[in-house]
């Protein structure tokens, strides 16, 4: 699998390179800046991209600015953007296409190889990884929001994990629900929220973060 890497720091962007590599991931590029971030998308077409928000020359969002245009070139390049805060506006503004293969983590997970990794290949694959942060955010502004606040306890754990891309079985296993109950969840969430139902894990996720961005569920 080949990754594209995009980070400032150069201990970090190393780190990042040995760790993929030491998981088989093949890195065939590493840059330091938004425009070499840019070029080296367009060039390699990797199958994922890891890509700091922040690079030079600007030091503001040159790093998902580099992404978009790239997305915009190569549709559906795989993005996972790495940030050093919970910003909504990059997470509405990665999310902004409708398509999968995107993912939005603090860098502090890159600690948790197995986490880091894990989002990686799900973002490859075409799926979504949320940080769990990022998904709480987002419910806290939409807290006043009436389908939002229909929610019970139980089902905005539920919404919470299937925001950051978790299967069925997935979020069962974490909650100790049987399948049956997280599918009736779910069931209620999408009616709760006037979404339509989705077998589709990744479709699925899609709409319940554009519900929360505020915007037309794909």
């Amino acid at each position: 699998m080949r990754v594209v890497i995009a980070e400032d720091l150069h201990l970090l962007r190393e780190g990042l390179v040995a760790l993929l590599r030491a998981h088989e991931f093949d890195v065939v590029a590493a840059v330091e800046s938004g425009p070499e971030l840019l070029a080296a998308m367009l060039r390699e077409r990797p199958d994922v991209a890891v890509v700091d928000v922040r690079l030079p020359p600007t030091f503001t969002d040159e790093g998902l600015q580099a992404a978009l245009a790239a997305r915009r070139e190569i549709p559906g390049l795989p993005v996972l953007v790495l940030s050093q805060h919970v910003e909504q506006l990059y997470a509405r503004e990665l999310l902004a296409d409708g398509t999968g293969g995107v993912g939005y983590l603090l860098k502090d997970r890159v600690f948790n190889a197995g986490q880091f990794i894990d989002a990686v290949r799900r973002v490859a694959d075409g799926g979504t990884a949320m940080d769990p942060e990022v998904i709480a955010k987002l419910l806290a502004s939409n807290a006043r929001n009436e389908p939002v606040g229909r929610l019970t306890p139980r089902e905005r754990e539920v919404l919470e994990l299937m925001a950051e891309g978790r299967s069925n079985a997935a979020i069962g296993q974490r909650l100790f629900l049987s399948d049956s109950a997280v599918g009736k969840h779910t069931a209620n969430i999408f009616a709760k929220l006037g979404l339509a139902p989705s077998d589709d894990d990744n479709r699925r996720v899609l709409a319940v973060l554009a519900f929360l961005n505020g915007r037309q569920a794909p």
